[in-house]
This record gives structure tokens, sequence and C-alpha cells, in this order.
């Protein structure tokens, strides 16, 4: 049987769609992630916006151009929030949400709506394949955060963790076979709280591990001197920290109900800087939430060019029925769209001058594909490379020669591999 796993979400649906490929290709079946002919389409699908569960509602079709007959099983955030948007789709046999994926492909045989409880324990079933340099590595699943404007904790449920010594073995067999490995999570920096653990705790058991370390997503509470020790112990860390902040003005983050100030969170900027002083802060930002004026708007942009952001994600504000923020008043699409659209232009100065930084440096860059003639990877602090020449899947030193369109482009030193 030739199938398709198909992921529409987050990095965490990812390891899980590395998880269920493996099992399918051991039972003897052809797979593929991308969108082509098979006989069996599993979709894991995502509910952080509006936008994303449409997607994941219009996937079936897409795949039913490829395939009239195929079946097609859903699963993830959209159908844990919504299972009948799906059961009225042609050819959708099965559909589950977030609990029992581990079990998926035991149970393909199976028909009709199975949306189970969310389990309170985490599920440590996944065993994922590896296909490419990247490897991601699971270590915690929901969220206890409830912001505002969010659905997540109700689809993924409370927070729970995996065990250490499940995380130390995974990437002990993951760094023989891959270059780069991401910590991920819905909220990783929850981790171990359910266990007597942290996240601290977990990176000091990973220091043997020999191969480039990334972490995901944080909430800037995490961050303090013992965790940012831990990193500076492993032996390639990658310095970028993904940390949360959504908005630059804490009046609209008290409504968010983020737990930090601004100003906490540009101490825990400084805080990282000190320890990483080339360290990519990279961040997500929602314009237009319900309360944001044109004033908080204006203190947002001020905030975003103070940190100096090595990226920002600029997402529009999508009302996600169910959460709090939906009952307040919104603001018109018109406003959304103009706000997004100034603070993206914000977030592309902030970028080109963090990388304009690396002009003659040395970085080390892992090789990954070809695009527009070049051999293209990603730094230590996830800047994107071009090179002349080179192969997929090696470590190189690299200086970087030009920075254009939010690329260094890089010349090779050495290859490290």
């Amino acid at each position: 049987m030739k199938a398709v796993i198909y992921n529409l979400g987050c990095k965490v649906n990812k390891y899980e769609c590395d998880s269920l490929l493996k099992s399918l290709k051991e039972r003897g079946h052809e797979v593929s992630e991308d969108l082509v002919y098979a006989d069996l389409y599993i979709l894991n699908t995502c509910a952080v916006t509006n936008e994303a569960e449409r997607k994941s509602r219009q996937c079936v079709g897409r795949c039913l151009k490829l395939n009239p007959n195929a079946k097609v099983v859903i699963c993830g955030c959209a159908s844990q929030n919504d299972p009948i948007q799906f059961s009225n789709k042609e050819n959708v046999t099965y559909i589950i949400g977030n609990a029992d994926k581990d079990k998926l492909v035991d149970n393909l045989e199976r028909q009709g709506i199975l949306i189970n409880p969310i389990p309170t324990e985490y599920e440590d079933g996944f065993s994922p394949e590896v296909v490419r340099t990247r490897a991601y590595v699971k270590i915690q699943d929901g969220c206890d955060n409830y912001c505002s404007y969010c659905l997540i904790p109700y689809v993924r449920g409370r927070s729970r963790s995996r065990k250490i010594e499940s995380v130390v073995r995974e990437c002990e067999r993951l760094s023989d076979v891959c270059k780069e490995i991401t910590i991920t999570g819905i909220d990783i920096s929850s981790y171990g709280k359910n266990i007597g653990s942290s996240l601290a705790e977990l990176i000091e058991n990973l220091t043997d591990i020999d191969c480039r370390l990334r972490l995901g997503s944080l909430e800037v509470n995490v961050i303090d001197e013992r965790l940012l020790s831990a990193l500076k112990a492993l032996k390639k860390f990658c310095p970028q920290f993904h940390l949360s902040l959504q908005s630059g003005e804490d009046s609209v983050l008290k409504k968010m109900n983020r737990h930090y100030t601004t100003s906490q969170y540009f101490e825990k900027v400084q805080l990282i800087r000190r320890f990483f002083p080339d360290a990519a802060i990279t961040t997500d930002l929602i314009c237009g939430f319900p309360t944001e004026d044109e004033e908080s708007f204006e203190n947002t942009l001020k905030f975003m060019d103070e940190v100096g952001f090595a990226q920002v994600h600029v997402f529009s504000y999508s009302k996600r029925g169910g959460t709090v923020a939906a009952r307040y008043k919104q603001l018109p699409a018109e406003v959304v769209k103009s706000r997004q659209a100034r603070a993206s232009e914000v977030a592309c100065k902030c970028k080109e001058r963090y990388l304009r930084r690396f002009v003659g440096s040395t970085l080390e860059m892992l090789s990954e594909d070809l695009e527009n003639g070049y051999m293209c990877g990603y730094s230590r602090q996830y800047i994107k490379c071009y090179i002349n020449g080179g192969e997929s899947d090696r470590l190189y030193n690299v200086v970087v020669e030009n920075i254009k369109d939010g690329i260094a482009y890089c010349k090779i030193v050495e290859e490290l591999n």
C-alpha cells in the first residue's frame, strides 16, 4: 500500500508524523511525507488559528484530487476541537483527536469518530523515523498557561512530561544518525513540573550528546542561570532562543493572560546575552488583539526595536471560539491587517540589523538542500546560509560575505564532518 503522512501543524505534529511514518514502513508500506498519489492519507491537523483549521479541512479535497478512491484518516488538534467538520468529507473513514496517536497505525481499519479523553500522563509510544539531517525529540505535551487567545490547552490537555531517561535514550539513538536535534513540545518550559523535575535538569542529563542541540519555543519565565549554565555545558548547543512575546505592551499582555511584563522579558534577554553574546533571540507576535489600541501597538514596535530580535513571526490575531478573548470586542479587519504589515516591516529591519553583525564572521553551517542554485542550510544561530558547492547533510565552517533578503551568502572555509 502507498501511504502519505501529512503534517499540517507544529514541530510536535512533525515528531508524531515521523513516528507514524516509521510504523507504516515497518509494516512494509511505501510512505511519503508529500502530497502525492496514495491509497491512504493520514492528516495530522492544526487548530492554532481559524486559517490553520480551514487548511486542514481543505487538505481532504487536495488528497482526493490525487486519488478519488483513497482512504483519508484524520487526527490532531482540528479534529480534537471539532471532529464533525471532517465527518461529512468524502472518503474520510476514521477520525481521532490527539489521544492514542501512537496507536493509530494499529487501528487503520476502524471507522467513524473516536475522540478519546486526552491522557493525564505522557504517551511514550512514539519512535520517529529520521528522514532528514535534523530530528525532533518530543519531551512534553499539553499546556497549563491558558492564554486568553489560545485554544491549545483545550485540545492538547494539561502539561505532562516524558521521563528524563526516555528522552536521553532517544537523543543518544538519534545523535548517531543525524547532526542536529531540536527539543520540542507544546510548552517545553513547563517540562518536569508533573514529575518533580525541570527543563534545566533534563539539559544537565544531555551533556554527552555529540550532535547539535536546539531548543523549541520557550516561555520567558523558564530562563535562569541554572538553565543557561546547563546549555553552556552542552557539547554543541545552538544559541537560538525562541522566547514567546506576543505583545510589547504590558496592559495587552495582562489581557492575554501572559505571566510577565516587558521589563521582565527584557531582563531575561540581557541574561541570555550575558551567557551567549551572539545568541539569536526570536519570537512570535500577535497583531490586532482585541484590547490593543494604537498606542499599545506603537509601544510594541518600539519594544521590538529595543530587544533587537533576530527574527519575528508576525501573526494576525485569530478569534477562537471557547477562549476568553473571543468574548472581547474585536478590532476591524483592516486595522489588524495594517498592523501586521507594519510589524512585519519592523521585524525585517531587526533581522537585517542582527544578520549584518556576522559579515566577515565564521559560522558553523549544517547543509540541507539545494535552493535557488545554492546549497542551503542553517548556522547554530539559525541564520539561513547559502554557499556555492558543497553537499547536503554536511557541517561546514563558512565565512559570511554578504547579507541579502534575510540570507547570509557565505564561502566554505572547511568541512567539519
